[in-house]
């Protein structure tokens, strides 16, 4: 209590001093003496100083020394958000090296906003990020920076609630929000739920939904919080009609045809994005966007949507061309031409040419897409061709005509079927068995091709997965002299299996036959062949089979092939070891005797639109007169 007393007393006689005073004449110390004058003297105007500035410390050879620091993060992995932390740090990003300590400073303080927003983000509110410097020991310019997070607890949702209008079914809202009490408050898994609301409410009749302001209400204590979401399902609705904006590149009409839905059918957005889909499919759109009108309400309550449909017009023509070489085929080039929309709607018509070693041809083409129904076209076309292969030799005229519902890259389908007419004029030289020469006939075709097809594949050019199975049959008559019937088809199967991520296991089997007719009555166009790049590859194209006296092929009525593949892909190429296998008949079912089997391996290059194919192959224990390798490139796999 004394010491205490006596310190006041000294701040007290010294207050009095300093503010001029008289103080009591007890006994104490001297008076002080007066002020020095240079303490006294007014101050120099501070524009008047010189300042010069401090230079920053030099390396050896004069230039300013770089400082290097390692960085070291704990604490963060427990919480999850460690390789977002290192994905935006700003210490990890300048690479170890700053020119000065207060550049270093203010990574680190950037670093720790950094963890803090990351860890409140993931639901850890009472998280604490602390920074460390520390010099490195006999090493100048170099630091350690230890960034050190205390996560706490995990705060958790209590209650999930939401408020609004109800809805028909009730509840579609709350059935829509993904979350649930003992959930982590965390702000990526929120806002997705949130997301998913915006999402099936318009798959559901509520194309105008809209989100409140979130509430999260925070319980200290418990770790915990009580979240509520204010929803407005707007009015229940029906679609209604088709408006279009701008020049219109269909009409109103036919784009009904197109939609999947009809006038009066509960409104569901999947329904609106698939008619942009297949609008953009047409390829005569740049771009396709698609808004919904809501009217007046109906008596029941529900209101009718207009969809307000806007696009540009894309290319209508489009000049295209591929090559592609096989052994047994040789080089082939294919050039063609088509006009989208010169039959409008969607009459698309078009002209190939096809020039190679054996093969020349001129063809026309007019198809109606979308007639009468979505997805159905009709096609008419006429070609001419001339053919010179090891088989025959042939100069045909073709008549076409079909009703298909087929797939497309861009719009690849699980059903698929084609039905049509056709009919042929052809001249051909065949080999006569029963006078051992060569000769020309004329032969007059009549056909009804049916085809049906199962895909479950993931891709039409590149599957990796899935299986597909494809059926076809053609009743034909023949006029060759007399007039004569029989019925050709044929069955493929064909799957995929991936194994990893890098290598897919695929498999074909295909087999065909031929009912009512001998081998030699059938025009040689018309027999059946195997051999080449789609089928048994290690030979050239259509050798497999019966030969005659000077070894070409001369075809036969049934026939079985086999493909197994191996393909492996890194990056955008890819290695195919296969291994084939087939034989062609005369009689009208395949045996399994005689098979003839080929061997190799390709090569692909993955594009935007497909694998390019280099295929090289050989022909197990080959026979003379047969090539001991066989070339093959194309787009697309082999099967």
């Amino acid at each position: 209590m004394a010491k205490t007393m006596s310190v006041l007393t000294e701040l007290g006689v010294l207050a009095a001093v300093l503010m001029g005073e008289p103080t009591t004449a007890t006994p104490g110390p001297a008076p002080m003496p007066p002020p020095d004058a240079e303490l006294t003297r007014p101050l120099p105007p501070l524009a008047d100083f010189a300042v010069d500035p401090v230079a920053p410390s030099a390396s050896g050879d004069g230039k300013p020394a770089v400082i290097r620091y390692e960085v070291t993060v704990t604490g963060l992995a427990v919480a999850g958000v460690a390789e977002s932390f290192e994905a935006a740090s700003t210490l990890r990003a300048s690479g170890g090296r700053a020119e000065s300590a207060g550049q270093i400073a203010a990574r680190a303080d950037e670093d720790i906003k950094l963890a803090d927003k990351l860890l409140r983000a993931a639901g850890y509110f009472d998280a604490r990020t602390d920074v460390a410097t520390t010099p490195v020991t006999g090493e100048a310019n170099r630091l350690r920076i230890a960034i050190t997070a205390t996560p706490g607890s995990r705060y958790m949702l209590k209650t999930v609630t939401v408020t609004g209008p109800g809805t028909v079914p009730p509840g579609l809202a709350r059935a829509a929000l993904a979350l649930a009490p003992g959930m982590p408050i965390a702000a990526t898994e929120i806002e997705s739920a949130e997301a998913n609301v915006k999402l099936r409410l318009p798959e559901q009749g509520y194309p105008f939904v809209s989100l409140g302001p979130r509430d999260i209400v925070l319980d200290d204590a418990g770790n915990g919080g009580d979240y509520t979401l204010p929803v407005t399902p707007g009015p229940r609705s029906r679609f209604g009609g088709i408006q279009l904006t701008g020049a219109p590149v269909l009409p109103s009409g036919h784009v009904g045809v197109i939609a999947r839905f009809r006038p009066g059918d509960l409104y569901d957005n999947r329904k609106v994005d698939d008619l942009r889909r297949a609008l953009v499919a047409t390829s005569l759109y740049s771009s396709v966007s698609i808004e919904p009108l809501a009217g007046a309400a109906a008596a029941d309550g529900t209101v009718p949507v207009d969809l307000l449909v806007t696009g540009g017009r894309g290319p209508q023509r489009t000049l295209s061309g591929s090559a592609g070489y096989a052994t047994g085929e040789g080089f082939k080039a294919q050039a063609s031409f088509i006009d989208r929309d010169r039959f409008p709607p969607e009459g698309a018509l078009g002209f190939d040419a096809i020039a190679g070693n054996q093969l020349q041809s001129l063809g026309t083409t007019f198809r109606r897409s979308n007639v009468g129904q979505r997805d159905r076209s009709l096609q008419i076309g006429a070609s001419v061709a001339n053919q010179d292969f090891a088989a025959y030799n042939a100069k045909t005229v073709t008549l076409a005509a079909s009703v298909s519902r087929v797939s497309t890259p861009i719009w690849q389908k699980r059903w698929t079927w084609s039905a049509g007419v056709e009919l042929d004029g052809s001249r051909e030289h065949d080999f006569d068995l029963a006078r051992s020469t060569s000769q020309a006939r004329l032969y007059a075709i009549a056909a009804a091709p049916l085809q049906l097809g199962f895909d479950t594949s993931d891709n039409l050019l590149d599957p990796t997965r899935g299986f597909r199975v494809t059926v076809r049959n053609s009743a034909e008559i023949s006029y060759q002299r007399t007039a004569f019937g029989y019925d050709r088809s044929q069955i493929e199967v064909s799957g995929y299996y991936p194994i990893g991520h890098a290598i897919v296991l695929a498999a074909r089997v295909r087999t065909a036959e031929t009912f009512g007719a001998a081998t030699a009555t059938i025009a040689p166009t018309r027999r059946v062949y195997a051999g080449g790049g789609g089928s048994v590859r290690g030979f050239g194209y259509q050798q497999l089979g019966p030969k005659d006296a000077a070894n070409a092929p001369i075809g036969g009525r049934s026939s079985v092939e086999f493909a197994g593949e191996v393909r492996y892909r890194f990056g955008n190429f890819g290695i195919v070891p296969f291994l084939d296998g087939g034989q062609v008949y005369d009689a009208s079912l395949p045996k399994l005797t005689g098979l003839r089997y080929g061997a190799g391996i390709g090569a692909r290059y993955y594009t935007n639109f497909g694998p390019l194919r280099l295929d090289v192959a050989t022909p197990i224990a080959r026979r003379r007169g047969e090539a001991p390798v066989a070339v093959y490139i194309s787009i697309g796999q082999a099967f």
